[in-house]
This record gives C-alpha cells, sequence and structure tokens, in this order.
C-alpha cells in the first residue's frame, strides 16, 4: 500500500509526547499519528463521540432543569416568607426588644439546629416539596387500597 508523505507543524510538547508514546508501544510514530488519525476520521467513532457528548449534554441539561426549579422553589418560598412575615409581625415596644432579641436568637439556633439534622439525614425539603405538587397520575401506582377518610385498618 502507496502512503503520502507529509509535513507536519505540531506543538512542541505534543511531539514530545508523541515520541513518549511511540517509545513506549514500540511503534514508529507515523504509526502512532496514522492510529488517531484513522480513529478520528472514522465515522464509528464519530458517531460514538456525539452520542457520548449527546448524553452528556442530555444529563447536564436535565440536571439544569432540577436546578432552576429548586432555585424558583426557593425564590418563592423565600419572598412568601417574608411577605407573611411582614403582614404580620406586629412592632416591638421598646422595653421588651431584649426579651424579643433572646428569643430570635433562641428560635435561629433552634432553626439551625433541625437545618444541620435535616441535612445530615441527605433529605431535602425542595425534593419533598416538589413530590407534593406532582399530580397524582404521575405518581407510582399504589400496591395497597388507600384508606380513605373514616374508614379504619382491622
Amino acid at each position: 500500500m502507496r502512503r503520502a508523505r507529509l509535513n507536519i507543524f505540531i506543538e512542541p510538547e505534543h511531539a514530545k509526547r508523541l515520541g513518549q508514546i511511540a517509545a513506549h508501544k514500540d511503534v514508529s510514530k507515523s504509526a502512532v499519528i496514522a492510529a488517531a488519525l484513522a480513529s478520528f476520521l472514522s465515522p464509528d467513532a464519530a458517531d460514538q463521540r456525539e452520542a457520548a457528548i449527546g448524553k452528556r449534554l442530555d444529563r447536564l441539561s436535565r440536571q439544569f432543569d432540577r436546578l432552576e426549579r429548586d432555585q424558583n422553589i426557593l425564590i418563592e418560598t423565600v419572598a412568601l416568607y417574608v411577605r407573611y412575615y411582614l403582614t404580620v409581625s406586629l412592632p416591638v415596644p421598646e422595653g421588651h426588644q431584649e426579651a424579643a432579641r433572646a428569643q430570635g436568637r433562641a428560635r435561629y439556633a433552634q432553626f439551625v439546629e433541625q437545618l444541620a439534622r435535616h441535612l445530615q439525614r441527605g433529605r431535602s425539603l425542595v425534593r419533598e416539596v416538589h413530590e407534593d405538587l406532582v399530580p397524582a397520575s404521575h405518581a407510582a401506582p399504589a400496591t395497597e387500597p388507600q384508606e380513605t377518610e373514616g374508614e379504619s385498618q382491622a
């Protein structure tokens, strides 16, 4: 088989790495380059690369969609809480402010402890909220009949 001679220019780091690979595999530099070029130009390899890239992009897209959903839930939660808090909270009289601050610090410490326990268990409140919002038609079919109000299991 006749081969075509090419003179190419590559980066010095690539030339060094090419020499190392050729020496390690005990083949010529031309053989390494020919194999790499054949792999790169092969339609099967291109299809495999495109399929792998497509799978990665699909996975990243799903992750991004989940992140966007979670972020929207969090934004709405904070906004609803702030609106509720500002609507129902009364100003604290001057004489009760220190007691209110102490109670606020205690409540905050309790909140942080609850949050830490929740995170240590690996549970996600955002996921729980999302699961509560999923329509029943999207949920897995029940294997046992559901108990209705007023009925009790014997």
